[in-house]
């Protein structure tokens, strides 16, 4: 019997308002809650991804590990063309380092948090 169920994952950065509108509009999530400090987006069936300020944030440093990522997101799309260039526009970096054979490709968040793009089946 499990403990608990599974809330969110959070992620913390420096600014919530932005993280917070760059994930609605990249994960389809609507916002629950949002505030200077913390904020709480879900799709209603159960997938949350939650943000919360963090005085002095440091951002992952990838592919180095001199701040290490922590985790990352997995992102499903029907097209990767279409949707790293929608990602950018959005506001998401690609970094140089993409590994992988072009089977996915990895993208930072407007905080830095490494999150990778594939054509899931």
């Amino acid at each position: 019997m499990a403990v608990g169920r599974w809330a969110a994952v959070t992620l913390d950065c420096a600014d919530v308002t932005e993280l917070a509108e760059f994930y609605e509009h990249v994960a389809g999530l609507k916002a629950v809650q949002v505030s200077e400090t913390g904020a709480y987006l879900s799709n209603g069936d159960g997938v949350a991804l939650a943000m919360q300020r963090v005085e002095g944030y440091r951002a992952p440093q990838w592919p180095s590990q001199d701040v290490p990522q922590q985790l990352h997101l997995d992102l499903a799309v029907d097209d990767l063309d279409a949707a790293e260039a929608e990602l950018l526009r959005l506001g998401a970096a690609k970094p140089a380092d993409q590994p992988g054979d072009g089977k996915w490709r990895i993208y930072l968040d407007p905080a830095g948090h490494p999150f990778c793009a594939s054509v899931w089946n």
